[in-house]
This record gives C-alpha cells, sequence and structure tokens, in this order.
C-alpha cells in the first residue's frame, strides 16, 4: 500500500465488544494499528490503546472517537434519574408510546418501561398551538414549584419536551433560561434535539438525550484530561450516528447523535474504499458486513449514498418496539452474534448467540476462564483460524479448550465434533444473511446487484459462504488490515451538522418563496454552528420529506441549493422516486412537503491511495481444514505477499494479523491493483 504524503496525522480509536481498536496514520505514510482488550469502563481501554501504540500525541493533529458508551448506557439503564418537563395533558406521553404495533398477532409483545417514572414526570401549565402561537407562557411560580420539587428529589438533569415546541420552541427556551439559573447540571430542550414533529418521538429522545448527557460527559472529560496531559493539542472529535464527526465539545451536549458511533466508521471506511477504486463518477452498489466480536452488522450503500434514517429504535427486538430516537442514524441492521458468541442449545435446538463471551472470559480457547463454545472456538477446531496466529500471534489459542468446549455441546446433539463446529459456523453465516436480507430483500433490493465488502474480525470468514447463500457475485476485501477496518474509516469522515423542521405545506408555486425562506434560516443555523466550532468552507445540501396529498409516509428527495426552486423538477424526482419505492406514481396529484433538512459538511483531507507494486513471493503453506463434512488440505496464503492479479482458486484461506479470509469451493480470489482481495464464482471449477 503506498499512499501520498500529507502533513497531518490522524489517530482512529473504535471501541468493540472484545477488543478496542486504534489505528494511525505516521507522516511518512505508515499505517499503524494496535488491538487492546475492551475494559468495563471503556476509558481504560482507549488509554491502553494509546500507551501501547506508543504514540508522541504532541505531533497528532486529530483524534476521531468511536464509542459505545451511549446505546449500552440505555439499554443497561446505567444512568442517573432524569426529570421531565411537560405540558399538561401529557405526562404519560411515554407510557402510552404508539398504538401501532408492529406486529399485532405478536402475544408475547410488550410495551418498553419508560426511562423515567412517572412521579418524576412534571406538568406544567403552557401552551403553544399547532401552527407556532403561544396562548400560555409558562408560570414563574410553577417553575419554582417545579424546580424546587427536583432539588428536594436530587435530580440534577433535566429534560424539557413541550407539545409543539418543534414549530416554535419559546417556551421551551424561556424555561431552559430558569434552570441554568438554579444550577441545573445538564438540560436537554427537545426542540434542540429536532424539528421535527411526533411529540411520543421527540419527547422519547429529548429523554435519553438528557438521561446519557452526565455519562457521556464524564467519559469525554476523562478522556480529555488525559490528552491534555499528554500535551495533545490537536482536536478531539467524535464520530457521530450520521456518518460525519463532530467535536468532543458537541457531543457532550447532543450525545444522543452518537447512538451508533462505531459502526458507523466501518460504512464510511467502505465507501471511500470503492470511490478509491471506481472514481465518484461511477456509483457502485455496495453491502458492508462488519463482523465483530459480539454482533454482525451490514448496511446498504446504493449510488455512493448511505441510506440515513430519521427514526432508529434502542432495544427493538420481536418482542418490544424499543424506544424511538428521533436522529439522522446511517441505516444499519445488527444481529447478536459474532465471534465470540456463545453457541447453545435452546429447547433442543442449536443457537448462536445473542449472548456472548467478549474479551473476558472469552471464547474457551483464549484460556481466560471461558468455559463455553463460541463461534471462535468452532472456527479453531475445524481448523479455519491457526491457534498460533490469533492477532499476530499476540494471543496463542489452546485448541485443547476449544475441543473440550465443542465436545460438551456435541455430545448432547449426538454429533461428531467437526459437525457440531461447522453447525455453530453456519448458523452464525446464517444470522449474518438475515441481517443482509433486512436491509437488502426487505428493502426491494437485489443483494446479487451489489458488492459485498466484508471487513472485521469475522467478516471476512463469513462472506464467501454468504455470497453463495444469496447469490451475491463479487466480494471486494478491502486491504485495510480487517480487524481495525471501522477505526480506520473514521479517519476518512468529514465534519457533519445537519437540522430538520417540520413544515407541513403544499408544493406549489404560491408556497416556493416561504420553502426556500425555511431552507435559509436552516442554513443560517448550520453555518452559526460551524462557525462557534472555527470551521469555514461549510458545504451545504437541502432535502425535502415529500408526499403525495393524503399519504402517511414521505420519501426524501434532494433539493438543490438555486435561488429560485424549479417545482416542475421537484415533481419529476419525487414521481421517479416514489416509483422506484413503490412501483407506481401518481403523476397529477399534488405533492405535500412534510420536512426539510440542511445537511452541512466541512470535508477532511484524505489519503489518496495509488496502485500497490507487487510484493508476492508465493509464500504458501498447507493445512487441514473441515468443509462440506470432510477433512481437506488447503492453501494458506499471507495477505501481504499474494501475487497481484493472479487467480488462486478455492478453497483456501488468506491470513492476514487481525483477520482471516476464507475462500470456499467454486471460488477464486485475485489481488487487484490497490491491495483490496477480489473474491468471485470460479467458471473453471
Amino acid at each position: 500500500m503506498e499512499i501520498i504524503m500529507v502533513k497531518f496525522m490522524r489517530i482512529g480509536i473504535d471501541i468493540g465488544g472484545a477488543f478496542t481498536d486504534l489505528v494511525y496514520i505516521s507522516d511518512d505514510g505508515n499505517l499503524l494499528s494496535v488491538k487492546v482488550d475492551t475494559t468495563a469502563d471503556y476509558v481504560s481501554g482507549v488509554i491502553n490503546s494509546l500507551n501501547a501504540s506508543e504514540i508522541n500525541l504532541e505531533n497528532i493533529n486529530s483524534i476521531i472517537h468511536g464509542q459505545t458508551v451511549v446505546i449500552n448506557s440505555i439499554i443497561q439503564k446505567n444512568f442517573p434519574p432524569v426529570g421531565l418537563i411537560t405540558t399538561r395533558g401529557f405526562r404519560d406521553v411515554l407510557e402510552i408510546q404508539r398504538a401501532n404495533r408492529r406486529d399485532i398477532y405478536n402475544l408475547r409483545y410488550k410495551k418498553p418501561e419508560p426511562v423515567i417514572p412517572r412521579h418524576l414526570r412534571i406538568e406544567i401549565n403552557e401552551r403553544t398551538t399547532s401552527n407556532g402561537e403561544i396562548i400560555q407562557k409558562p408560570s414563574i411560580n410553577e417553575l419554582k414549584e417545579i424546580s424546587k420539587f427536583f432539588k428536594q428529589n436530587n435530580i440534577k438533569n433535566i429534560s424539557v419536551a413541550l407539545i409543539n415546541s418543534y414549530i416554535n420552541d419559546t417556551n421551551e427556551k424561556y424555561i431552559k433560561k430558569y434552570l441554568e439559573e438554579l444550577n441545573f447540571d445538564y438540560i436537554t430542550l427537545s426542540s434542540e434535539i429536532t424539528g421535527e414533529w411526533r411529540e411520543y418521538e421527540r419527547t422519547s429522545t429529548a429523554v435519553l438525550n438528557s438521561s446519557v448527557m452526565p455519562v457521556v460527559d464524564k467519559y469525554i472529560t476523562e478522556l480529555e484530561q488525559f490528552l491534555q496531559r499528554n500535551n495533545f493539542s490537536g482536536n478531539f472529535f467524535i464520530m457521530s450516528s450520521n456518518g460525519g464527526i463532530n467535536k468532543a465539545s458537541f457531543v457532550k451536549r447532543f450525545p444522543i447523535i452518537t447512538i451508533e458511533s462505531g459502526p458507523i466508521g466501518g460504512v464510511i471506511g467502505a465507501l471511500k474504499i470503492i470511490k478509491d477504486k471506481y472514481g465518484i463518477d461511477k456509483p457502485v452498489n455496495i453491502i458492508t458486513l462488519d463482523g465483530g466480536s459480539t454482533t454482525t452488522k451490514t448496511s446498504l450503500i446504493s449510488g455512493h449514498m448511505p441510506k440515513i434514517v430519521t427514526e432508529y429504535y434502542i432495544g427493538r427486538d420481536q418482542y418490544s418496539s424499543g424506544y424511538p430516537v428521533k436522529t439522522p442514524v446511517v441505516d444499519i441492521k445488527e444481529v447478536g452474534s459474532g465471534g465470540t458468541s456463545i453457541a447453545y442449545l435452546d429447547n433442543g435446538n442449536l443457537r448462536v448467540g445473542p449472548r456472548a463471551a467478549g474479551a473476558y472470559p472469552g471464547p474457551a480457547c483464549y484460556s481466560r476462564g471461558g468455559v463455553e463454545p463460541t463461534l471462535t472456538d468452532a472456527y479453531l477446531v475445524n481448523g479455519l483460524i491457526d491457534p498460533n496466529y490469533f492477532l499476530g500471534g499476540r494471543i496463542k489459542l489452546s485448541i485443547e479448550n476449544a475441543r473440550d468446549a465443542i465436545s460438551k455441546l456435541a455430545d448432547k446433539i449426538h454429533m461428531s465434533l467437526e459437525d457440531t463446529a461447522e453447525g455453530i459456523i453456519q448458523l452464525a453465516n446464517e444470522n449474518a444473511a438475515y441481517a443482509i436480507r433486512l436491509v437488502s430483500i426487505q428493502r426491494g433490493y437485489d443483494p446479487r446487484d451489489f458488492i459485498l465488502v466484508p471487513f472485521g474480525g469475522s467478516g471476512p470468514m463469513q462472506a464467501s459462504f454468504i455470497s453463495k447463500s444469496l447469490g451475491i457475485k463479487q466480494i471486494l476485501i478491502p486491504y485495510i488490515p480487517l480487524g481495525v477496518f471501522s477505526a480506520w474509516g473514521m479517519l476518512n469522515a468529514d465534519l457533519r451538522h445537519e437540522n430538520t423542521k417540520t413544515i407541513i405545506m403544499k408544493v406549489t408555486n404560491e408556497n416556493l418563496e416561504s420553502i426556500n425562506n425555511e431552507f435559509v434560516k436552516l442554513e443560517k443555523n448550520i453555518i452559526e454552528t460551524f462557525r462557534q466550532e472555527n470551521e469555514e468552507n461549510v458545504i451545504l445540501t437541502r432535502y425535502a420529506d415529500l408526499r403525495y396529498v393524503g399519504q402517511e409516509h414521505t420519501l426524501k428527495i434532494e433539493i438543490p441549493r438555486n435561488e429560485h426552486i424549479d417545482i416542475d423538477m421537484i415533481y419529476e424526482k419525487f414521481h421517479k422516486e416514489h416509483e422506484k419505492e413503490y412501483a407506481f406514481k401518481m403523476v397529477g396529484n399534488l405533492v405535500e412537503l412534510v420536512n426539510i433538512n440542511v445537511v452541512g459538511i466541512v470535508p477532511v483531507k484524505t489519503w489518496n491511495i495509488k496502485p500497490r507494486e507487487n510484493r508476492g513471493n508465493n509464500l504458501v503453506r498447507q493445512r487441514k481444514i473441515y468443509l462440506n463434512g470432510k477433512w481437506v488440505n488447503v492453501n494458506i496464503y499471507p495477505k501481504d505477499l499474494i501475487p497481484k492479479d493472479k487467480n488462486l482458486p478455492g478453497p483456501l484461506i488468506i491470513e492476514e494479523e487481525t483477520s482471516t479470509i476464507v475462500v470456499i469451493y467454486g471460488q477464486k480470489a485475485v489481488l487487484d491493483e490497490y491491495g483490496n482481495i477480489i473474491i468471485e464464482e470460479d467458471k473453471n471449477d
């Protein structure tokens, strides 16, 4: 890999279920990576990765960090108590939630428990109408009583969510100003989080933001103090769920925007790889496969555009609707199946995940006290990974411990050791394939029209099996060390802020000036936010959520930033998108605007990758692996020494320090000019 020299250095750090990854590109163009165990308090794991890298932080321009603090705190309900101030009559919004259940015939369905107990949800007499008119301001006397109540109950962080505040936030700002004067530590306004309607979702988002504010503030502050002690004077960024990065100071106020912080880095990295290979003018459709230690995640990118949704649900499963979060999130589907996922029997049926051994005690083969069989143990038993080269040999795996763990399960189901291990592997592959079906087939996309881009520790081990199952024609394995790919991807993310506002308005010539004026207001807000962060050269993009009059759901289309909006262009683009999504269009019907959205980015400098020189020297060895019910001898290739443009027929294994690539029967692998490994059907097989 050859990298054009740059005048700055950046670090990407990603927290995973078992390992914390660090990637660093030095000023001489070398890519260095470190993997350390993820620690219970997370901060220690990040600090350990920085210490292990032995990097002089004085020379670092930027650190970009993807973390799991927010989502884990919410799932585990690991945060201090929160108070809610809401409009009289709306105290039980968090309790009532939504009546439209996803599965009305699911008898096991149960509403998620409100994050805030009822006695800490306080009503106040105020009112803003649906058109933004304030007909009643909050009373100072009521605010005094409410504040006194929260102080007596030691509530230091408050969420304010008033009805219709998305269209006029005056009353919410009035309450915040009063609370700030009384020195409440953390205050969230629903109108600061989102300008969209839907009172339940907006209230839920504000409450969750308030809940994790003290946790994230403490976490980031501890990291900042460590960086300051080590003379770091650059920018400290946190990866956001929308695919961009934000300064740590901004994330302290709005931590909820980082709900899927870490996994997004892999999506951005995959997009960078594809753009480098095919160019920005040739949109290529890809599906990412991020195989981690405890979960497998996937996302779909069509035409260089990751799908971004504005409603995300924390803890959603077949029995619960989860907690809604109304912030932009790159659409990622996740299943609880990864390298350390535990295999077990459930009413006589073999299952893999979602329980995981993590880094400690870890899989049985780690020899750290784990005794339950995991996916990693199955890989080891069947020869798919080398016990002496796990993480480049930094962790020596015990084949004996792995066999002992798998054999206990094999005895229960009356199968051989190897067949049981292969069954575990096949189930894990099917779990990952199911996630891909969710982002493709269930959305109307054919996975056969996409390139599969796997990364992470287990993603490249699963990719060949999955592509065969789903009919995916091509797999692209990135040249970047696969086990730290998400951390590397963060180095390619732009600074990003975005605002959304609900404006119900028919798209007619008479309303175009009003629509344009609302866009301009949002653009000014974003530019001001960047200005406060000393950032210039902002690139703005407009989007609109549109629907036919009478419809409930909307479609997002891009609106060019022209002085005069072209109404014919808007209608034409919406009809085309509607037909693509729903297989029909209603030309002649009036279109209605629901939300406007403005995205502002400040592009970061990235490294332009040149074609790599041929470093292959045919250093090949062999190993027996158990595949399709029998032991076979296969070639084992070091990833860095594969000869360029030479077809390598499967089955075979390609090894690197952080991951293992499996190529199965009927497939071939070839190294392209950039160092990526392309796996395709072998028509000569």
